[in-house]
């Protein structure tokens, strides 16, 4: 049986690494390509039309199933505006459509103040309690793992990434002409997409299912790898 090309697309301050436990549970179903941003030229980060435009280029196959997680589902919003026609299938992994307000932007742009002036260890300390809820935090192996991934990205990358995440424009109303077979899977304590912004994206995709994971936070797809892929594989097939 011929393999489904899969495109996951990771979210801010997110390496490949945050689809490893996919890249090794789902490779007998998928041929998975999973963007590296640390390959991308920073200018990709100027617009979200580029960046998602870059996101496309590395998918080779002409048609594909489609995820992202994070600032990744939003960039897969950004694919469905110029790309709906090669997607088979969608998925929204704790992630939302708002636009930021004022003082969501005043927030970014002072995390990228205090990384320019040297304390992107302590903007990683401020991430970590969004990435992950605080009884996960006992959690050593998950936490060493997620921190190395942030600083795989690095801080010129986390500060594009950032400016961009503050402004986005709001797709809640393009979500009604999504037609395509689609997911919205949300971790139930996710504190840095919280639940309501899957519930109002599921309800706006006609025939869309809405997946809460019980005792998981903002990276479902680290924290509770073996339910995603059993998602995932339900929903690819």
């Amino acid at each position: 049986m011929a393999k489904t090309p899969l495109l996951l697309i990771p979210g801010l301050l997110c390496s490949p690494r945050l689809f490893a436990g996919q890249l090794a549970g789902l490779s007998e179903q998928a041929d998975i390509v999973v963007p590296d941003w640390r390959k991308a030229p920073l200018s990709v980060w100027d617009t979200w039309d580029s960046a998602a435009r870059w996101v496309l280029a590395q998918m080779p196959a002409e048609r594909f199933s489609l995820a992202g997680l994070s600032l990744g589902g939003m960039l897969a919003a950004e694919i469905m505006q110029i790309a709906a026609d090669r997607v088979d299938r969608l998925a929204l992994l704790d992630t939302g459509m708002r636009s930021q307000n004022e003082t969501e932007r005043a927030i970014r742009r002072a995390r990228i103040r205090l990384a320019n002036e040297g304390h992107f260890e302590l903007v990683l300390g401020l991430q970590m309690s969004r990435f992950i809820p605080a009884y996960r935090l006992p959690d050593k192996a998950l936490v060493v793992e997620v921190m190395t991934m942030c600083g795989e990205i690095g801080v010129e990358i986390y500060k594009r990434q950032e400016e961009l995440a503050a402004i986005r424009v709001d797709r809640r109303p393009d979500l009604p002409r999504i037609k395509c077979p689609t997911i919205v899977v949300c971790g139930r304590d996710d504190a840095a997409t919280p639940l309501f912004l899957s519930e109002e994206m599921a309800t706006a995709i006609k025939g869309s299912e809405l997946i809460v994971v019980e005792q998981c936070g903002h990276l479902v797809t680290m924290e509770k790898p073996e339910e995603t892929n059993a998602i995932l594989r339900k929903w690819l097939s």
